[in-house]
């Protein structure tokens, strides 16, 4: 239903990306896509890019009159740098970094260089994820779908939210460098990476997005790959450094007994509302938003660049040799997370395409508001018996 593919390397001329499916109708403007591009330029441990590249984006198609089309919208973004690159001899690459793609990049397409494969492989590239996601989240917004995240450790310091509601969290991260919603917390990261920049290392950490207000019955059970959290895990795990994501207390949850692990179904009277007293489950059951908020945590290594050299071997003269510094941030772990709020708003906006149909927003909103709700009202049983199978 809804599909996109990012083009451009990390020091060529620009980056662009093609979002193909978003229907007609969606009021959309250059500075609600730069709003999030210049949220993923920001967080303390980042490094010199990022005071190089200013992005803005040019909308080349799909848009007309401040509203989509429902044709793809093009989406353009300069990389300033590319200047200190056009034309001039590059120094070869032939010692791959432990941890990145050079080495696997080389193997598979057979390059003569390693550059190649870190001019693609570069986060770089999630500049246009995130200008893609911004159109994905706008269209949520339409619907009153609010995704947001925010960072929840960095190295060993871990961060408890207590009861602090999770819109308050992403104001509240947003106002924070390291985008931790908690000061206290917040404090200890930055002093983690200030030890980590003197060390010449880099640190990762766990990030934590949230979709609200989402309907139930996104995704499906019937297939393996129409299971709504399948999808997600895909497109978290897609972005460059993370190796690991879960759905609501997954992790915690194996080691709990299944009467500790699910959330009950209670009854509300005065409103006949099926409802949960706990979101365990991340906000999805069976493949399918329950209408409870969706929980994503991920887990973001640090990053393989690393100013303090790591061993290797040098591919040209087949000896032994320490890795070369290229450019980078010391800890990514704050830019994430606009970067993981994108690929989730593009899941979630799929499965909100794929649930109401429609080819503009003017169709979607009406079947919007008459989707089925958790009530007793929309779940009339017949209570008799029924052969499925003669």
């Amino acid at each position: 239903m809804l599909r996109f593919l990012t083009a451009g390397e990390s020091h060529g001329p620009s980056l662009t990306a093609i979002l193909d499916g978003m229907p007609a109708g969606l009021p959309i403007t250059a500075s609600i896509i730069d709003l999030e591009l210049a949220r993923r330029q920001k967080g303390y441990g980042s490094g010199g890019r990022m005071k190089i590249e200013k992005d803005t984006v040019q909308i080349l198609g799909g848009v007309m009159g401040g509203e989509t089309t429902g044709a793809p919208i093009a989406l353009f973004v300069q990389n300033d740098d590319h200047v200190k690159w056009k034309g001039k001899a590059i120094e070869p690459m032939t010692a791959p970094r432990p941890g990145h793609a050079d080495l696997t990049g080389a193997l598979k397409y057979g390059y003569k260089d390693l550059r190649p494969a870190l001019e693609r492989a570069s986060a770089r590239e999630t500049t246009m994820r995130v200008a893609a996601g911004a159109v994905c989240k706008h269209f949520l917004a339409q619907f009153g779908i609010i995704v947001g995240g925010y960072v929840s450790s960095i190295g060993e310091v871990q961060t408890e939210f207590a009861d602090m509601p999770y819109e308050e969290r992403f104001a509240r991260a947003e106002e924070s460098d390291v985008r931790c919603p908690v000061e206290t917390s917040a404090k200890k990261m930055r002093d983690e990476i200030e030890k980590i920049i003197h060390s010449k290392n880099t640190l990762g950490g766990v990030l934590e997005i949230i979709a609200l207000n989402l309907p139930v019955g996104l995704g499906s059970f019937a297939q393996w790959d129409k299971r709504l959290e399948a999808k997600l895990a895909m497109a978290v795990m897609s972005v460059q450094a993370i190796k690991g994501v879960e759905v609501g207390d997954a992790f915690e949850n194996a080691k709990r007994l299944g009467t500790q692990t699910h959330d009950p179904i209670t009854l509300q009277r005065s409103t006949f509302n099926v409802q949960r007293s706990t979101n365990r489950a991340g906000g999805i059951e069976g493949g399918i938003s329950n209408g409870q908020p969706i929980i994503i945590r991920a887990a973001m290594k640090p990053i393989a660049t690393t100013l303090l050299p790591q061993p290797t071997v040098d591919l040209a003269s087949g000896t032994e040799s320490p890795t070369k510094y290229e450019r980078s941030d010391f800890c990514p772990v704050p830019r994430a997370v606009p970067i993981l709020e994108a690929m989730v708003a593009f899941v979630l906006a799929d499965a909100l395409i794929e649930k109401l149909g429609g080819d503009s927003m003017d169709e979607m909103k009406p079947r919007f508001e008459t989707l089925r709700k958790a009530t007793l009202e929309d779940l009339q049983m017949d209570n008799i018996p029924h052969i499925f199978w003669e």
